[in-house]
């Protein structure tokens, strides 16, 4: 077989391929498995412990409320449900804490005086996150991460 690239060309041809084959580990895994589980908790890191302060949700929910998660423990009305809303929200690349992006195109629906404070460690990564009801995208947000946070109903 007589190739038609010169010397450097082949070089540079074998080169390029070479690097090529070394980023396929890379990307053997699937893209399911890709983000779909939280990091490991390292036993250095004192594992998942969050602090959720309610303000004005009703006497029956308002309060401190210590989470601890892998494995399960604290002072919270349902540990195992908050514990398990954290590990589905969790994805790679994704805080579970983030707030409403800025510029949201929001509801104007009141959900109500309720607020948390959410502080603590999450999969590794500091958490000091601060949840209200005062809008459509605010009161979602809440209640996405219920039985973490209490559930409320919406301001009348």
């Amino acid at each position: 077989m007589l190739s038609v690239l010169p010397a450097t060309g082949r070089r540079l041809l074998v080169a390029s391929l070479a690097a090529a084959a070394s980023l396929a580990p890379l990307t053997a895994a699937p893209a399911s498995a890709a983000g779909a589980v939280p990091p490991p908790v390292r036993p250095e890191d004192g594992g998942d412990h969050l602090t959720v302060v309610v303000r004005h949700a009703g006497a029956a929910r308002d309060g401190r409320f210590e989470v601890h998660c892998h494995p399960e423990a604290g002072h919270h009305p349902d540990v195992a449900g908050a514990c398990r809303t954290l590990d589905t929200r969790t994805r790679w690349g994704r805080d579970p804490f983030a707030p409403v992006p800025a510029g949201a195109t929001c509801t104007m629906l009141y959900g109500g005086p309720a607020t948390a404070h959410v502080t603590g460690t999450w999969a590794g990564r500091p958490v000091d996150a601060s949840f209200d009801r005062g809008d459509g995208c605010e009161a979602g947000r809440w209640d996405r991460m219920v039985p973490l946070l209490p559930k409320v109903e919406a301001a009348g």
